[in-house]
């Protein structure tokens, strides 16, 4: 079981949050640790599951990807049988970043992206309308995205 994190743990954690490639090096000054201390750190927060992994954001504009939709679902029923088909079948939808089972109105809200309206009419009808056990569906177009972030507030 991971222990409790203390101030430089969360040092450590904020800085890789927005600069992700940095070198050991120049993460150990930002640290205030020595490279050897630092690296230990890491590869502790790693190990006991605070750093999940690394990426490279990719800007979606740049893949003529800049519609964002936020798509509701209601599902059929709530049973264990109906969550998880439509949750296996969701996850082979390669347009959808991200699925959340809600509690609410709707029973799962997606974020999809598109090139465009004409883009998310052809995933609409090639795979969300195709999606087991949905009995309603509301999509809201993103007019503009205020802000983004993937980092948490540690």
């Amino acid at each position: 079981m991971a222990g409790p994190l203390d101030d430089t743990d969360l040092r450590i954690l904020r800085v890789l949050q927005t600069r992700g490639r940095i070198s050991n090096a120049e993460l150990a000054e930002a640290a205030h640790l020595s490279a050897s201390a630092c690296h230990r750190r890491v590869a502790r927060l790693e190990a006991d599951g605070f750093i999940a992994g690394y990426v490279a954001l990719l800007d979606h504009k740049k893949f003529r990807l800049p519609t964002t939709v936020f798509v509701e679902i209601t599902l059929s029923g709530q049973s264990d049988e109906v969550l998880d088909t439509f949750e296996t079948a969701v996850r082979r939808v390669p347009d959808v970043l991200e699925c959340h089972l809600m509690a609410g109105s709707a029973d799962y809200l997606l974020k999809v992206v598109a090139e465009d309206t004409e883009d998310f009419a052809r995933i609409h009808r090639q795979y969300l309308t195709r999606l087991p056990h949905v009995t309603q569906m509301q999509s809201s177009f993103a007019l503009r995205t205020v802000f983004s972030t993937t980092a948490l507030p540690v």
